[in-house]
């Protein structure tokens, strides 16, 4: 019996943290912009091109190096584009991501339409299969969680630590924290605001699209429309429970693949209670943690403001 729970509560911590990983991946590049002081609403504009593109890439090719390439471009295609209008045009950054991720949806499934037609059947793709580690795979309970999965998940365990080092024991750390609370401050002492807020953009793009590849070359194996359903708005509310720390967005993102995980469970069980009211669930524990954090939020002080050198 004991074996049995072990294994269990093993698969679970396995599943939960697979599907944090996406969620985490967005999270950790929204972190990288919102600290520049570029908030991104349009993450799921993001994960959806990276996941359209790298499943075409890989689709068309065969190669899954050349679709990896291709989601990774998508996404930063699509955080580019709101960063020249939000930091060249200094448009509304919320209204320039919102309007983005409707663009998307509708240009992703039209693309996706326009290339493979209307068919009963998705085309698919294979999809990356789990890596375990030599003998820290077998450690029990936590082996399985975090030594048995696909490279995407130790390339978000590694990133958490990366930039939790550039972010607090850097020189970059302090420059991006800088350009985040008082841009104009940062400009006197001769750091280049707008650079470092594009290429924040661009890091944002880079993992936001690696979310996205992440569903459609490990998680699904197709594309579909819609196919993020929310998790990019999911990410956004990781990053602000996270505030903005890499190890406090990856908590987040854990409790929230939690209730996604515990969901699928629940819905294999066979109960008599409607699956759709499963589905609610990551939404509902979503809502409700965020309800919890009402208050306690540390926004930069220039997060959302387009940066004018020459205005006073």
């Amino acid at each position: 019996m004991e074996v049995t729970t072990l294994a269990a509560a093993s698969a679970f911590l396995a599943a939960m943290v697979r599907m944090a990983t996406p969620i985490a991946l967005a999270g950790l590049g929204e972190t990288i912009s919102e600290r520049s002081g570029v908030i991104n609403i349009g993450v799921e504009a993001i994960m959806l091109s990276g996941a359209f593109f790298s499943f075409l890439g890989m689709f068309t090719t065969g190669s899954m190096f050349i679709g990896l390439l291709c989601g990774m471009a998508g996404g930063v295609a699509v955080s580019m584009l709101h960063a020249l209008l939000s930091i060249r045009c200094k448009a509304d950054q919320t209204i320039s991501g919102l309007a983005l991720n409707f663009l998307f949806l509708g240009l992703t499934s039209f693309l996706f339409l326009m290339e493979f037609g209307k068919s009963t059947t998705l085309p698919s793709i294979p999809v990356i299969r789990a890596i375990r580690v030599p003998i820290l795979g077998r450690i029990p309970l936590i082996g399985e969680a975090l030594f048995h999965q696909d490279p995407f998940v130790y390339t978000m365990l590694a990133l958490v630590l990366i930039l939790w080092i550039l972010f607090y024991k850097t020189e970059w750390g302090v420059i991006l924290h800088a350009v985040g609370e008082n841009p104009r401050a940062a400009d006197t002492v001769g750091i280049r605001v707008n650079r470092v807020r594009y290429l924040a953009c661009f890091a944002n793009g880079l993992l936001g699209g690696l979310g996205g590849t992440y569903l459609a070359m490990v998680k699904l194996g197709f594309f579909m429309e819609n196919l993020t359903s929310g998790k990019g708005y999911i990410a956004l509310v990781a990053v602000l429970l996270g505030r903005r720390n890499p190890v406090g967005v990856l908590c987040a993102a854990l409790v929230i693949g939690a209730s996604e995980a515990l969901q699928i469970r629940l819905q294999t069980m066979g109960t008599a209670i409607p699956s759709q009211a499963f589905t609610m669930l990551p939404y509902l524990v979503t809502i409700v943690v965020l309800f919890l954090s009402i208050g306690k939020g540390n926004d930069p002080s220039a997060l959302g403001v387009p940066y004018e050198r020459d205005k006073r």
